[in-house]
């Protein structure tokens, strides 16, 4: 009889040891669910968040190319001029050479994803490696925008301002009012009278000038190299921004 209500009571205890398992169990399930769904709304501020960011930046750097586009342009026609001498005028040599003086340079927006620690509630993994790879992508772009940057510092603007041309282009740019393309707000338009040059500019002896020839060459090469790496970057962005709304349509 005592055996029996010892079987009785192993079974009983047993049963109860199982039963609490068991709940244990339901309330560990339960508890990653909800984890696990706070992790997907937290996902999707995130991918939301990304999406308005990298469509600002693949519009600026849409921007960027453009403006490398103007002066590879700018600077084959002023190498036309060189090439013929003929007729060339005053005001579309200044034209033309506005744009060799411009400075594109990609600053997009910084996300803290990878610095937050947040990149783990990503879960396309494409996606995920791709905006681990980003800060180099845009580095490829920037490397290059400097040594333009440097060799518009040290060559193009002080052969303008040797040459007797600073003022007309300065002039040329602000006269009829400007906004400058990376103009954090760009409703405001400043104009500014400096008026033209008094000394004769010499366009024979500009365009004969072998310095001339050598920065609009240069301004080409280099322009075409950070245009490479720009839409091979804009490629990235635009596979990102579509692996985005793939997860948020999802």
């Amino acid at each position: 009889m005592s055996e029996n209500k010892t079987g009785k009571y192993l079974k009983y205890a047993i049963g109860e040891i199982i039963l609490v398992v068991i709940g244990i169990l339901i309330a560990l399930q339960i508890n990653n669910w909800n984890n696990h769904q706070k992790d997907l709304v937290k996902e999707q501020k995130i991918l939301l968040q990304l999406k308005e960011e990298y469509t600002k930046n693949l519009a600026q750097l849409q921007q960027k190319i453009t403006m490398r586009n103007n002066i590879i342009t700018a600077s084959s026609k002023v190498l036309s001029y060189i090439d013929n001498p003929i007729n060339v005028s005053k005001d579309s040599l200044l034209y033309h050479l506005n744009f060799i003086g411009t400075d594109p340079t990609f600053d997009p927006i910084k996300n803290d994803l990878i610095e937050s620690g947040n990149l783990h509630l990503i879960n396309n993994e494409s996606l995920k490696q791709r905006l681990s790879n980003w800060t180099s992508d845009v580095y490829q772009v920037q490397e290059n925008e400097l040594e333009w940057q440097k060799f518009r510092t040290e060559v193009v603007m002080p052969f303008m301002v040797s040459n007797g041309l600073a003022r007309d282009l300065s002039n040329n740019i602000w006269k009829d009012g400007y906004t400058p393309i990376h103009a954090l707000n760009q409703k405001i338009n400043l104009k500014t009278k400096i008026g033209s040059s008094k000394h004769s500019l010499a366009i024979e002896e500009i365009l004969n000038n072998v310095e001339l020839e050598g920065l609009a060459a240069m301004a080409i090469t280099w322009s075409n190299i950070a245009n490479i790496q720009s839409l091979a970057l804009q490629e990235n962005i635009i596979e990102i921004i579509a692996l985005i709304n793939k997860e948020i349509e999802r």
